[in-house]
């Protein structure tokens, strides 16, 4: 694994072993350094090199649990596309200040096309994410237009890049 510098930002080179490091860490954050080791055919010492390196690149950004939405209570899961009334820095930064808090909104991403931005959005029910979107996103400044889409299955929800 090497760094390549160029102006404004890093490119990280990595080899067929930080690879099979990432796709075993995705799969199960639980394996530890001696079962990935053993995994990739290197020894813990290079192996566990290897995993601080990546953290501290940003590779690996954080461990996390993924829970079923469903089972906590967030049954509705919503897309919700908006359109800022302007595209400026201002009204950008207004709107993103006024939804990072959500808990409701767990992904935000700023998109191309007839609308800025993208929300995924889970609610407790129908009645639940309408109180959210009129008394909370829609109090949010800068909004010109909102578009629901509510999910109705889940067909493919994959964490794994590599």
């Amino acid at each position: 694994m090497s760094q390549i510098e160029q102006p404004n930002r890093i490119v990280i080179e990595l080899d067929e072993k930080d690879y099979a490091i990432l796709r075993l860490v995705q799969e199960n954050a639980k394996l530890t350094v001696r079962e990935i080791a053993s995994r990739i055919h290197l020894s813990p010492t290079p192996t566990h090199e290897r995993i601080k390196r990546l953290e501290q690149l940003q590779v690996i950004r954080q461990y996390v649990a993924l829970v079923d939405n469903r089972k906590v209570n967030r049954k509705v899961m919503v897309i919700c596309q908006v359109a800022l009334k302007e595209h400026d820095k201002q009204t950008a930064h207004d709107f993103v200040s006024g939804i990072i808090g959500f808990r409701e909104v767990v992904e935000c991403y700023n998109v191309s096309g007839d609308y800025d931005f993208m929300l995924k959005i889970l609610a407790e029910s129908i009645e639940s994410y309408h109180d959210f979107f009129i008394n909370y996103l829609g109090e949010v400044k800068g909004i010109r237009k909102a578009k629901s889409v509510f999910v109705m299955d889940i067909i493919k929800d994959s964490h794994i890049v590599v």
